[in-house]
């Protein structure tokens, strides 16, 4: 499928959706404290969700191993949890927890899509540093993100930004083309691999990308366990994921998952 460049009407309906997704990864932001349940933190989502008038991206979903729907408007992944995790009324947050909260919504026909990782009460400074870095990953990519640039120049600073501070890029999972859809064009790696030097990405004004780092304390790999979502690292070690979804401009990128 081609790339699709969103006139400047659908980015403020995209940039409307994104509102939507910052104002509740804000609330769940302050509602994750020590004892609450990830299924609370579900229950917060849908209720805004539906306030807003919007549709949760995430639920309903088919899973791409079989038929497995997911069940929640969030994704909430603890420590070693990578990605996809699953609210669930006996996970309690813990203090010294990490948690990454993925969510989207449909509002109006279009689509936004945002992750924040979280350090529940005080964590260790291992943890602080994944936060940072994972968290700097990201800016580095709105910060270079324009028309005429290579996606690879970008994502080689991306890997080189994870690399440097002894961490490891996920390569299972990439960001990705958002608009109409949840997954459009083009797949957006944070790491450079020579399918990507193959098939660069020339940024160009009205693409709209979610731009999602996850790292990894320990390894790369990954383990999707046998609820057919829930992604972990395979040494148990902790992992880190933000997200935003940004409109590229000529000379710069403007960043749609904000209040």
């Amino acid at each position: 499928m081609a790339i699709i460049l969103r006139s400047r009407r659908e980015i403020e309906l995209i940039k409307k959706a994104g509102r939507v997704v910052a104002e509740v990864l804000l609330k769940l932001k302050d509602s994750a404290v020590p004892q609450i349940s990830t299924a609370e933190l579900n229950r917060i989502a849908e209720d805004m969700t539906r306030q807003f008038g919007a549709t949760a991206l995430f639920k309903g979903v088919k899973n791409p191993y079989g038929k497995r729907v997911f069940p929640a408007a969030v994704c909430v992944s603890r420590n070693e949890q990578v990605v996809h995790g699953m609210p669930s009324e006996k996970v309690r947050l813990q203090e010294g927890d990490i948690l990454s909260i993925d969510f989207g919504v449909k509002l109006d026909g279009y689509c936004a899509d945002a992750a924040i990782t979280l350090a529940i009460g005080k964590v260790s400074n291992d943890k602080q540093r994944l936060i940072d870095v994972t968290k700097q990953m990201l800016d580095i990519a709105i910060q270079h993100s324009r028309a005429g640039v290579k996606w690879s120049s970008i994502a080689g600073m991306m890997q080189k930004c994870a690399e440097s501070a002894g961490f490891s890029v996920v390569t299972e999972f990439v960001g990705h083309g958002i608009g109409i859809e949840m997954h459009e064009e083009p797949k957006v790696p944070n790491f450079v691999s020579d399918e990507l030097l193959k098939n660069d990405i020339l940024l160009q004004k009205g693409m709209i990308l979610a731009v999602e780092p996850m790292v990894n304390a320990g390894t790369s790999d990954v383990v999707t366990l046998n609820d057919g979502w829930t992604v972990v690292t395979r040494d148990g070690k902790p992992s880190a994921h933000f997200e935003h979804t940004i409109a590229i401009a000529e000379n710069g990128c403007e960043v749609l998952t904000i209040k």
